[in-house]
């Protein structure tokens, strides 16, 4: 288990995480979000022992990280870490020594990802020679060589194409599957909704909510409401509950304060002509960021 306790972090005067907790368990694939400037890439480093912390304390096992376990940590970094004039082989025997494996072993499990993501034939080209997203897929299969115990993934699908990013889906969910302690973050929210168990939104380094995502989407009273018929928007607008609507060719969005207001609404909507259909929704998480973020920031004015 890796738990967060209590964390602060100061740089000089100016606080960069504040009274940060969570825990995140084997098998568990945590969501840590904020927009930038939010204290996550400071967390990620206190997490594998580059920054110190001022306060509190973060243990991996109950042991305080150190460089007698950070080989037990991965990290895919949104910014390139590679070193262009390497070949793949060297990159990753590189990193693989580092990380405690022996040449072979490191080859080894190479061939097997390389072969995976079927881009064999990159195995001796530099670094430098390789698209944006062969540099994406290489800087992953490195920070996974070495079975990492936690694996720290920082917006993991920047600059791949779909299949690409189906690819890395697959191999996280099997890291996932061998009980692999997953933290993600990336600014797209169906990402996190797809991968992430529990998650915590960061505001300037605090936690604005945090918890399962089943229960934080349950806990969040608005409702969306999916209808398609012949609706006057305007009337619909006026109902008590209803914070707007909206059309996408042929379907409505009525965003509604609380599912109170549903049958209500549904009175209402039953009058129309050719009423196909009406299904309350939970919001997305999109929606539940932008709310918590924005309020945060209101608090503040």
């Amino acid at each position: 288990m890796l738990k967060v306790d209590h964390v602060t972090k100061y740089y000089d005067k100016f606080k960069a995480v504040d009274d940060l907790s969570f825990e995140i368990h084997e098998g568990e694939i945590f969501g840590l979000l904020g927009v930038n400037g939010a204290g996550k890439t400071t967390t990620f480093r206190m997490i594998m022992g580059l920054l110190d912390i001022t306060k509190g304390e973060i243990t991996l096992d109950g042991k305080k990280i150190d460089y007698s376990i950070s080989d037990k940590i991965g990290f895919l970094t949104e910014e390139r870490s590679l070193l262009p004039s390497k070949t793949v082989l060297e990159q990753a025997i590189y990193y693989g020594v580092l990380k405690g494996l022996d040449e072979k072993t490191v080859e080894k499990r190479l061939d097997k990802y390389l072969k995976e993501f079927n881009i064999e034939s990159y195995k001796n080209q530099k670094i430098k020679e390789l698209s944006k997203g062969n540099q994406q897929k290489i800087q992953f299969i490195i920070s996974i060589l070495h079975e990492p115990k936690l694996l720290i993934l920082d917006e993991p699908f920047s600059g791949l194409d779909p299949i690409s990013v189906e690819m890395f889906k697959k191999i996280i969910l099997r890291l996932k599957e061998n009980n692999t302690m997953i933290i993600f973050s990336s600014h797209m929210m169906e990402h996190i909704e797809y991968f992430c168990d529990s998650l915590v939104i960061l505001v300037k380094g605090k936690s604005v909510l945090e918890g399962k995502l089943t229960q934080i989407k349950k806990d969040y009273r608005r409702k969306n409401i999916k209808v398609i018929a012949d609706l006057d928007e305007k009337e619909v607008k006026k109902l008590d509950g209803v914070i707007s609507i909206e059309k996408n060719k042929d379907e409505y969005t009525i965003k509604i304060e609380d599912e109170k207001y549903v049958s209500t609404i549904f009175k209402k909507i039953s009058k129309y002509k050719n009423v196909v259909k009406f299904v309350v929704e939970e919001p997305t998480l999109n929606e539940i960021f932008v709310s918590k973020v924005g309020e945060a920031y209101d608090e503040e004015v």
